[in-house]
């Protein structure tokens, strides 16, 4: 009588240590452990270790590895050489065949580099996004990019995304049009309805999220008093999660706190985010993921940075790219809230990011890589188009 040969699973290490990061890959460690093909080895640094931990079981994460890197105030270089290192380890210990990062994480460069070290191939989910400009998103852009020159496997969010890789040199074979994981995990966790709205009143609904570091400081003080602004009007609720870092904080609780049609609360975890997203009006942001899950609700996002990684938001007309200054995010907020033929025709603009299917493609396309030792049995959506 004959056996059949035992499967064996491609160990697959997905690195993370920032709340964006945990939803974004969630979807894919969710698809690798309900299958024979793929062990899921999910690491987390601590890079966001409150704000990430609260909503790990929510996603359906079990993580394997927890690091704790983090240091009150701690810079950057520091950060990093501490990653370095402590990921080196984890990987010659661990011995995986490939190592999963998402995004542009200072988390996700280190984990990438570690694996580039340890001689371990790297899958960069969310590739391919820029600016152009190198120290803006600071420190995102060239961590990205660095990112580009390591990994095996790129898999871009949008056809834009791709572009600019082949465009960089990076081989075309090894470019992926995904769409986005975070739409998966959004229409997941909404389709899940465990979230509650952070909104109380009837009130013109504005969701806002502010933390990037060139935003710290006198421009988002600016910010703030914007935001107040747009209160006095007496017509709107605005709801601000309070990013975890003192940097902001400082600056934003002296401006704001206590102030009518102002509600500061606590970072939302994920489901009750998503719930409060869906029941927003209109979202202000200088976040990233953000720009691709409002489109995804048909929800108007105005994007308070000077540059965006995202310009098919803006392109699709779901976003406006307006900058820093106060009376410009005074002005187009205004003009959504009062010219109901401007916002419909932003609510209405289509949603270039995703259709829910990504994390199934990312792994459709490892497994086919892997099928010498893994067959493939992922029954993977055919490529993905904007068109």
């Amino acid at each position: 009588m004959s056996t059949q040969p035992s499967v064996v699973p491609v160990r697959a290490m997905l690195v993370l240590g920032t709340r964006p990061e945990a939803i974004k890959l969630a979807p894919v460690a969710r698809a690798m452990a309900t299958g024979a093909q793929f062990e899921p080895i999910v690491v987390t640094t601590g890079q966001h270790r409150e704000m990430l931990h609260q909503m790990l079981g929510l996603l359906g994460i079990d993580v394997r590895i927890a690091l704790d890197v983090m240091r009150s105030r701690q810079q950057l270089s520091e950060l990093t050489a501490r990653l370095v290192r402590e990921l080196g380890e984890v990987m010659r210990a661990e011995r995986p065949d490939l190592v999963v990062v998402q995004g542009d994480t200072t988390t996700a460069l280190v984990g990438a580099l570690a694996a580039f070290y340890e001689k371990i191939p790297v899958a960069h989910v969310e590739a391919g996004l820029r600016t152009g400009v190198i120290d803006n998103p600071f420190p995102e852009e060239l961590n990205r990019s660095l990112i580009g020159r390591i990994a095996r496997w790129h898999f871009a969010p949008t056809p834009r995304a791709a572009r600019q890789l082949t465009d960089e040199g990076v081989p075309a074979e090894q470019v992926f049009t995904t769409g986005n994981t975070v739409i998966d995990n959004l229409l997941w966790v909404l389709a899940e309805g465990t979230g509650t709205s952070a909104f109380r009143t009837p009130a013109k609904r504005i969701l806002v999220t502010l933390h990037r570091r060139e935003n710290q400081g006198e421009r988002m003080r600016g910010m703030g008093r914007a935001l107040r602004k747009l209160a006095g009007r007496g017509d709107v609720e605005i709801v601000l999660p309070l990013h975890k870092s003192p940097a902001v904080r400082d600056v934003l609780l002296p401006e704001l706190d206590g102030h009518e049609g102002i509600s500061l609360v606590e970072p939302l975890d994920y489901v009750d985010f998503a719930a409060t997203l869906a029941e927003c009006d209109l979202v202000l942001t200088d976040s990233g993921g953000i720009q691709e899950e409002a489109p995804s609700l048909s929800k108007p996002a105005l994007v308070l940075r000077t540059t965006t990684e995202r310009p098919e938001a803006v392109e699709a007309g779901a976003a406006r790219l307006i900058g820093t200054d106060p009376d410009a995010i005074v002005s187009a907020a205004e003009e959504l809230l009062d010219d109901q033929a401007k916002y419909r025709r932003m609510a209405g603009a289509r949603n270039p990011f995703g259709d829910g299917k990504a994390a199934d493609r990312v792994l459709a396309q490892l497994a086919e890589d892997f099928a010498a030792a893994v067959p493939v049995t992922v029954s993977a959506p055919g490529p993905y188009s904007t068109a």
